[in-house]
Formats: C-alpha cells, sequence, structure tokens
C-alpha cells in the first residue's frame, strides 16, 4: 500500500474518531451529531443564513431544516428575516446557547488534551503544516 493511500486512510479514520469521541461527550449534553455540529459552526461563523449554513455543514438544505427546528424548539437558535432579502432566514444563537458552547469547548479541550498527550509540539506543526496544504488543495 503506498504511503499516500495509508496516509488518507489514517486520515479519514481520525476524522471520523474525533467526530464519534465528541459526539458521545456531547450526547451527554442532550444534542445529536447534526444539533452539535450546526452549533459548533455558528459559534465560529456568527450568523449566517440557513444556505450558508447548510453548505458550511455539508448538507441539503431540508435536512438542516429540521436540525434548525429542533435547535429553535430548545431555545438555542433563532431565525431572523434577512433585511436586503426577506426570503433569507439568518441563523443565530441565543444567549441560552452560551453556557452550553462553553461547556462544548471545555469537553473539547479536554480531549484535545487526552488524545495529543505524549506528542512532541514539533510534530503537531509538521502535522498542522501537511493538514493546511492538503485542505489548500481540496479547497480550490
Amino acid at each position: 500500500m503506498s504511503i499516500g493511500l495509508e496516509f488518507t486512510n489514517d486520515l479519514a479514520r481520525v476524522a471520523r474518531h474525533w467526530r464519534t469521541r465528541l459526539d458521545k461527550r456531547f450526547r451527554a449534553l442532550g444534542l445529536t451529531q447534526a444539533r452539535w455540529m450546526a452549533l459548533w459552526v455558528l459559534s465560529r461563523s456568527g450568523p449566517m443564513t440557513q444556505r450558508d449554513l447548510a453548505e458550511q455543514l455539508g448538507i441539503e438544505g431540508p435536512t438542516l431544516v429540521r436540525q434548525l427546528d429542533g435547535l429553535e424548539k430548545l431555545g438555542l437558535i433563532e431565525r431572523r428575516t434577512g433585511d436586503q432579502d426577506r426570503r433569507a432566514k439568518w441563523i443565530h444563537l441565543t444567549k441560552k446557547a452560551t453556557p452550553l458552547l462553553t461547556e462544548m469547548a471545555d469537553e473539547t479541550e479536554q480531549i484535545r488534551r487526552d488524545v495529543l498527550a505524549g506528542i512532541a509540539p514539533a510534530d503537531l506543526q509538521v502535522a498542522q503544516q501537511v493538514l493546511a496544504a492538503i485542505a489548500l488543495k481540496l479547497e480550490k
């Protein structure tokens, strides 16, 4: 097996295990993977349209609408009509989401510390540079 094939297989496996580990922790907070991923994107990017959020998450609009319905019922997001285009719905986090996002960030940091313990910072820096180069090529 070529090193490139092994690397990409390992990359996919690590990403899958990372999401699974987060999902397990966040499930204890009452969130499904689809819901916590939407909250996470919104917390990092700020308010955005439903269309942009669906694109960021890599899902179709109707699938996102169901997730947003659930988050809205929990009081974690609100939909607002756009100023320029009244058809566009902008998704905003509510104040109620703040403590949950803080807890998510704390859980994520603990997992990160556990997983990366014992790996030299220089090795992590090289790995990050390689991943950034791959991401740049994939985004083109």
